[in-house]
């Protein structure tokens, strides 16, 4: 049984794996290629590649709380991994979530640790909005996936009854 429920997770393992590969990449790819501060056109007009260290959260929040920021964020990981490896989301859009989050957790993870804070790379052109990093696009994007799949998939696919009363002990 336990080789069935692996097989069910190898594409949601490989698309975290994916993801987690690709930010870590872009991020080294900006930082070989770019100074800090330094830009370069990624679709010119819309959006652009610019190295920045970010030492606190979304928006630079709770800057130089690094240790914090791993402790909560490792925790938060650990919790969606834990849903998803016990089946208790087993709905493929819930899976893709926690994938994406579980990723993206983990490559912000990944550069607190290793250098004290997150490369971002991201910058919109056409207005005003902090930079960001894969990481981010995948934590956003599992989380927006996440809400969809608890409002319309959970109670229909992955909802366990429970007992009620005394009556079920």
């Amino acid at each position: 049984m336990r080789g069935i429920v692996f097989m069910h997770s190898l594409p949601y393992i490989a698309l975290a794996a994916a993801a987690l590969a690709a930010d870590q990449w872009v991020k080294h790819y900006v930082t070989t290629n770019l100074i800090l501060g330094g830009t370069q056109a990624l679709i010119p007009g819309f959006v652009e590649l610019q190295l920045v260290h970010n030492y606190g959260a979304a928006w630079s929040s709770f800057s130089g709380m690094r240790w914090l920021l791993v402790l909560v964020t490792s925790a938060i990981v650990a919790a969606v991994a834990y849903l998803a490896a016990r089946r208790i989301v087993r709905h493929p859009l819930g899976l893709t979530a926690c994938a994406l989050i579980v990723s993206g957790g983990l490559g912000n993870i990944i550069d607190r640790v290793r250098l004290g804070y997150v490369v971002d790379m991201f910058n919109f052109q056409f207005m005003r909005y902090p930079v960001f990093n894969v990481a981010d696009i995948c934590v956003v994007t599992g989380a927006i996936l996440a809400a969809i799949y608890y409002l319309w998939f959970y109670e229909a696919h992955d909802k366990q009854e429970r007992p009620h009363g005394k009556d079920h002990a």
